[in-house]
C-alpha cells in the first residue's frame, strides 16, 4: 500500500509541475509547437448601444469602426475593436471591463459616457491600461490616474467658454439657466458658467432645478424675462425645454453645449423648432473641408444619419492611438504592458489634428487642449459662429 501511494504521489507531482509550466506562457504547446504569434493589437471599451443614450453610444462605436477600417487598409499596425454595451450603467460597465480584459484587451476608449467611465476608470489605471475616454467629460475621470486621458472638453471648459461666448458677442445679459440635479455632466457644466457669467456682468437668473424623474412640464413663463437661456444638458431635455418656450409665445436666444449634438436627427422633431440656437461642439458634419466630408459619407452609409460629435470623438481616439504607437515603434506582438508605456509617453509631446480639433495636444493631467467652437443652426444646418 505504501509503495502505490508513493507511484501515486509521483504522478500528481509530475502533473502539477507540467501545469505550472504550461501556465507560465512558455509559448510552447505540450507537442512542442510554439504558440502563434500576436498580430493584432485590441482596443477595448464600452458604452450605451441600447436603452434611452444609445445614440451616443452607437455613434462612437460606428465612429471608431471607421478609423479602424481606414487603418487596417493602410497596411501597417492592425487593430480589431470590440466595443459593448454598458446601457450607461456603472456596474454593467465594471462587467464589460472584466469581458474586455479576458478577451485580449490591449488599449481601451474606456467608456462613452461619465459614470460609466468613473466606474471603472480605477480598474483600467490598476491593472496597467492606457484609456482615453471620447466622451466622458467630468474632470474625476482623468483625475484617477496618469493612464487615463481624454479626448473631449470637461464639463467646467463648456461653461466658462459659453458664458464668455454670451458676454462677448452680445446675445444678452439676462440669462436663465435649466439644470438636471442628478446628472454630473449638467452640474458641473452649470457651476462652471455660473461663476465665468458673474465674472462677465451678465445678470443669471435662479435656476430651475430639475431631476430625471420630473423632466416634464417646464416652466417658461416664470423664465419670460430671460433673453438667453443656457441648457446644460443632453438633447432629450434640450428639446422639451424649448419646445416650453414656443409654446409660450416665448422666443430667448438659446445657447446649448456639446450634448445639444443629435437633437437634429430625431426622429419625428421638426428640425425648424431649433433655429438660431447655438450650441459648443468641436465637430459639425456640414464642415466642407475633405476629411469631414470623406468621414461623413462613411458614417452615412454604416449607420443611415448624419455623424455628431460623439463619432467624431470616437473617430479621433483610434487615431490619436494609432499615431502613438506608430511614433512610438509600437508592433502588434508586443503586451499590453510593453504598449501602455510606449502610450503615455508619446501623448506627452505629441500632437494630433484630427475631425474635432486642429494641432491638438494633453496636458500632464491625460486632459486635451483645443479650441472650443460655436454653432449657429440655420435652416436646418450648422454654421460656424465663432
Amino acid at each position: 500500500m505504501k509503495k502505490l501511494l508513493v507511484v501515486l504521489l509521483s504522478i500528481l507531482c509530475v502533473l502539477t509541475l507540467a501545469g505550472c509550466s504550461n501556465s507560465n506562457g512558455g509559448g510552447s504547446s505540450e507537442s512542442g509547437d510554439e504558440a502563434p504569434a500576436k498580430t493584432t493589437i485590441k482596443i477595448g471599451g464600452s458604452g450605451p448601444l441600447t436603452g434611452p443614450a444609445a445614440q451616443y453610444g452607437i455613434a462612437v462605436k460606428a465612429g471608431a469602426e471607421i478609423a479602424v477600417e481606414e487603418i487596417n487598409a493602410l497596411g501597417g499596425i492592425q487593430f480589431e475593436i470590440n466595443i459593448l454595451d454598458d446601457e450607461a450603467d456603472g456596474e454593467k460597465a465594471t462587467n464589460c471591463y472584466a469581458q474586455l480584459v479576458d478577451w485580449g484587451m490591449d488599449v481601451s476608449m474606456l467608456c462613452v459616457t461619465t459614470g460609466s467611465s468613473l466606474a471603472v476608470a480605477d480598474s483600467y489605471q490598476e491593472d496597467g491600461y492606457f484609456a482615453m475616454t471620447p466622451s466622458g467629460s467630468a474632470p474625476d475621470i482623468i483625475a484617477k490616474g496618469d493612464s487615463i486621458y481624454r479626448m473631449c472638453f470637461a464639463d467646467p471648459e463648456q461653461g466658462v467658454a459659453a458664458a464668455d461666448y454670451i458676454a462677448e458677442h452680445g446675445l444678452g445679459t439676462k440669462v436663465a439657466m435649466f439644470v438636471k440635479s442628478d446628472d454630473e455632466y449638467s452640474t458641473g457644466v452649470a457651476a462652471s458658467f455660473k461663476e465665468e457669467a458673474a465674472a462677465k456682468g451678465l445678470d443669471l437668473m435662479d435656476a430651475y432645478n430639475f431631476t430625471s424623474d420630473n423632466a416634464t412640464d417646464f416652466p417658461a413663463a416664470q423664465f419670460a424675462e430671460a433673453e438667453v437661456v443656457f441648457l446644460p444638458l443632453y438633447y432629450e431635455d434640450d428639446t422639451q425645454i424649448i419646445k416650453a418656450f414656443q409654446d409660450a409665445g416665448l422666443s430667448p436666444i438659446f445657447f446649448g453645449v456639446d450634448g445639444f449634438d443629435g437633437a437634429l436627427e430625431q426622429e419625428g422633431v421638426d428640425v425648424a423648432m431649433f433655429e438660431g440656437v447655438y450650441y459648443l461642439t468641436p465637430f459639425a458634419y456640414s464642415a466642407p473641408d475633405e476629411a469631414t466630408q470623406s468621414f461623413v459619407s462613411k458614417f452615412v452609409a454604416k449607420v443611415g444619419n448624419n455623424p455628431n460629435q460623439f463619432a467624431a470623438d470616437g473617430y479621433d481616439v483610434v487615431y490619436a492611438i494609432y499615431n502613438a504607437l506608430v511614433n512610438g515603434g509600437a508592433t502588434a506582438d508586443m503586451t499590453k504592458d510593453e504598449i501602455t508605456p510606449i502610450v503615455k509617453e508619446q501623448f506627452k509631446t505629441m500632437s494630433y489634428s484630427g475631425l474635432t480639433g486642429k494641432d491638438m495636444t494633453w496636458d500632464a493631467s491625460g486632459a486635451v487642449v483645443k479650441d472650443p467652437l460655436v454653432f449657429r443652426i440655420e435652416d436646418g444646418a450648422l454654421v460656424a459662429a465663432n
